[in-house]
């Protein structure tokens, strides 16, 4: 079985799927919060792989800013019995 080929992005076409600027692009990829695109050899373009992207778009739904997040519970120091 051949293996198919991945389609891939432009940066033009991934602002146009996800709602940043392009800074906003670069400095999530940057801090790992979003897929890491590869240059391209022929055209020295950033490139992303349509998959990636689509897979973090799944990962993001539910994570709106009203979503509840969850808190670690604080505990309480123990009594000290004398």
């Amino acid at each position: 079985m051949k293996p198919r080929a991945r389609n891939m992005l432009t940066e033009k076409q991934v602002l146009g799927i996800v709602p940043f600027a392009r800074s906003t692009l670069w400095l999530m990829e940057k801090d790992g919060r979003f897929p890491k695109g590869r240059y391209s050899l022929n055209t020295r373009r950033k490139l992303w792989y349509e998959d990636e992207v689509v897979a973090w778009q799944v990962a993001m739904d539910g994570q709106g800013p009203h979503r509840r997040r969850r808190r670690a519970k604080k505990t309480k120091p123990a009594k000290q019995t004398d």
